[in-house]
């Protein structure tokens, strides 16, 4: 065995007992910036905010934490190569535009929940952690898996299921059917995302 052979094989020796332990680390991590976007979405997109202020906060909340142009292409499918250059950077901002839009007012009819992360463990590429939106009505729990990418040593987020559903893959979904019925065009599925985001509450 070379000496470098030998340099390699000390180095692994003295990595492997650590990698569970990194592991272990890098999930926990994952877990607490969960349970702080978790809880401040909750605090500050609720029923006292107005719809212009809950999209604006969405806005915030969705690029600091979530892997927004990563998203964008896997919602955009196999047709993100047929766009043109101006159409994917179109396509990424109002994709933002519309998300923000529509979740934001799906989360004004939360008031008074709060999210308990209930595990997390890592992934080959990041970390998936499992969660909870409690209810104060005494309802059944929504239990939410979050999936976080590691970019660049900060995790961010690239899809979100709930109970169960992802909603990367719905959003896929729905805007390949959308292009689909109008011919394959891109431009189609864009023009509904000009239309849809259009309007007194968007940014």
């Amino acid at each position: 065995m070379t000496r470098r052979s030998l340099l390699a094989a000390a180095l692994m020796l003295f990595i492997a007992p650590l990698a569970p332990a990194i592991q272990a680390a890098a999930a926990a991590e994952a877990a607490a910036l969960i349970t702080n976007l978790g809880n401040r979405a909750l605090e500050v997109l609720g029923k006292n905010a107005t719809p212009a202020q809950r999209v604006a906060r969405f806005h915030e909340l969705f690029r600091e934490d979530f892997d927004v142009p990563g998203i964008a292409r896997f919602v955009l499918g196999r047709y993100w190569k047929e766009a043109t250059p101006e159409q994917q950077a179109e396509f990424v901002k109002l994709f933002e535009d519309y998300i923000a839009l529509v979740y934001s007012g799906q989360l004004a009819a939360y008031s008074g929940e709060t999210l308990r992360v209930t595990g997390s463990r890592p992934e080959p590429a990041g970390a998936i952690v499992s969660s909870e939106i409690i209810r104060p009505t005494g309802s059944p729990p929504v239990k939410v898996e979050w999936h976080l990418a590691d970019r660049n040593g900060t995790y961010k987020i690239n899809d979100v299921a709930v109970d169960g559903i992802s909603m990367a893959v719905t959003q896929r979904s729905e805007f390949a059917s959308v292009i689909q019925r109008n011919g394959g065009q891109v431009e189609s599925l864009i023009t509904m995302l000009r239309q849809k985001t259009r309007g007194p509450t968007s940014p």
